[in-house]
């Protein structure tokens, strides 16, 4: 990065995002992040097809541990236009706030972006969630047990 970015709005991090916005295909990106919000890294996670990505949380978080960071943010792109998150998203996102919880590092904020300069910010809607009951984790680690299949 040229320069330092400091997040502290989800639209802090948008003008970094142009090249991906309008791919024609979903891509999931991890961006790393200090314990200031500053930008270390964009990391590219996976690229899909039109509509879908896999996204595993072991993948999400490899490069996030590999920084050294504090905080990460969570961004994928719908090449549709339409920035409303499907069933798929939210899922991913409540797996994400797990494994954060878990390792210790904050999960900022998960965003979908598009080409029509529209977006999502799961943070900014409430639907970041910070803390996990028991049972919660638990079921989360028998689903990583399981290979991360249902």
């Amino acid at each position: 990065m040229n320069r330092e970015i400091k997040i502290r709005h989800p639209t802090d991090i948008l003008p970094i995002l142009n090249k991906w916005k309008k791919r024609r295909e979903e891509n999931f990106l991890a961006i790393t992040l200090n314990g200031d919000h500053v930008v270390y890294r964009i990391h590219h996670i996976t690229k899909g097809l039109l509509n879908r990505t896999i996204v595993h949380p072991r993948e999400c978080f490899f490069p996030v541990i590999r920084d050294y960071s504090a905080a990460v943010m969570f961004i994928h792109n719908h090449p549709s236009g339409n920035a409303q998150p499907s069933h798929e998203d939210d899922v991913i996102t409540e797996r994400l706030s797990r494994a954060a919880f878990i390792l210790g590092i904050h999960l900022l904020d998960h965003i979908i972006i598009t080409p029509k300069d529209n977006f999502y910010s799961y943070r900014q809607l409430g639907k970041i969630k910070e803390n996990f009951e028991d049972y919660e984790i638990n079921d989360f680690i028998k689903y990583l047990d399981a290979g991360g299949e249902q």
